[in-house]
């Protein structure tokens, strides 16, 4: 009989397939997974249209389309003042996440290993083990959520080969401040150390705050990737479109892998995405207060509700703490008790840590959807 072992043993489905299965099942209200409920602009999809009609159906660069590459550049100089080779220092992938496997799997060998901030999203670890590398998890401080540099300091030894950062930070929607690249900066100029950083929420940075990428500091330019989706800022999750953007040494690491896992991304969305970031800028300049006006409704929606929180500054994601609801439940629990009883669905924090704390209260919300649905679970939330 054929017999073969599991690479990922402990690894079962995850928990955002779970959740909306459950949704469905149950036609609950789906505040689980991370996805837009209202359409893209009018005007990206008339220019997929346009693409796919024009002709542009077969496999582009593998690199990705250079005019897409390029406006990309141009949002780099524009934002952070960087100039950028789209040739030699970007590659467009389909999704971020198999341009964060890539370029685990392009830096991370046997006996390496990779410094992850718990909470953390759920493809970092796998991709880790699958390269032979070992993960050395380290709690973000709540409820806040911020890094203890301390703990850090101390975790850093021979062995590190990088240290993953994800600012906006999903799930709980944290951002990394200058202060806190300084504070990393100072622990590994020395070090034969790599950042993957995870900015796929760029964009959505609310109450004024600023987004601060690894690539603009110099002491990290050489020694980052950047990851960014297409997805998450122009309301097409679907399309899975991502790039990830690194010095050309470490570009040439990454292609190394990314031939082999993918090799290219989808031509017409690619076009479509080139076509409608050059003709209509303002839908980056508008994203933080259409988010923020997301964010403040669904806030304002719970105010007085038994939930406690603290405003989300990045994302689309809404942590509320039910510890003076049901603070006999766990949060998968949690999460159970609301789909079965109350017709909503969220996701549990605990997941998204290697061992959670025992006495964790908290759920995540997605606020990327409509105002009526949005207003729809206020009204299902204050009567928990």
């Amino acid at each position: 009989m054929l017999q073969l072992q599991s690479k990922l043993p402990s690894q079962g489905v995850t928990i955002f397939s779970v959740m909306t299965e459950l949704a469905h099942r149950l036609n609950a209200l789906n505040l689980s997974q991370g996805f837009p409920d209202f359409p893209a602009p009018p005007a990206l999809l008339e220019a997929l249209s346009q693409a796919t009609l024009s002709g542009y159906n077969q496999y582009p660069s593998g690199d990705g389309v250079l005019t897409l590459r390029q406006q990309l550049a141009t949002q780099f100089l524009t934002r952070d003042q960087l100039q950028l080779d789209p040739v030699t220092e970007i590659t467009i992938t389909p999704g971020a996440t198999i341009a964060i496997f890539c370029a685990i799997q392009a830096c991370i060998h046997a006996g390496d290993e990779v410094i992850i901030f718990d909470p953390s999203y759920d493809s970092y670890a796998p991709a880790v083990q699958l390269a032979g590398g070992t993960s050395v998890h380290i709690h973000l401080d709540a409820p806040s959520f911020q890094v203890n540099w301390q703990k850090v300091k101390d975790s850093i030894n021979a062995n590190t080969r990088m240290i993953i950062v994800n600012t906006p930070h999903n799930p709980t929607g944290a951002i990394w401040s200058e202060q806190d690249w300084r504070q990393l900066i100072e622990l590994i100029q020395d070090k034969n150390i790599v950042v993957l950083s995870d900015e796929v929420y760029e964009h959505l940075i609310f109450d004024g705050q600023k987004h601060h990428s690894a690539l603009q500091f110099p002491e990290l330019r050489e020694r980052s990737f950047v990851i960014g989706s297409f997805g998450k800022t122009y309301h097409v999750t679907g399309w899975k479109t991502g790039y990830c953007v690194a010095s050309p040494q470490l570009m040439r690491l990454f292609r190394q892998i990314y031939q082999f896992a993918n090799f290219c991304g989808t031509t017409p969305c690619q076009i479509a995405l080139a076509n409608y970031m050059q003709q209509h800028p303002e839908h980056i300049q508008e994203l933080p207060s259409f988010y923020q006006a997301k964010r403040d409704l669904f806030n304002a929606q719970i105010q007085n509700s038994r939930f406690d929180f603290i405003p989300s500054q990045g994302t689309y994601f809404q942590n509320l703490d039910y510890s003076a609801i049901r603070p006999d439940l766990n949060d998968i629990e949690m999460c159970q008790f609301l789909a079965e009883q109350h017709k909503i669905v969220a996701i549990p924090i605990s997941v998204f840590y290697r061992q959670a704390p025992e006495s964790l209260r908290l759920i995540r919300f997605c606020f990327a959807k409509t105002d009526q649905t949005l207003q729809r679970a206020g009204e299902i939330l204050v009567q928990c």
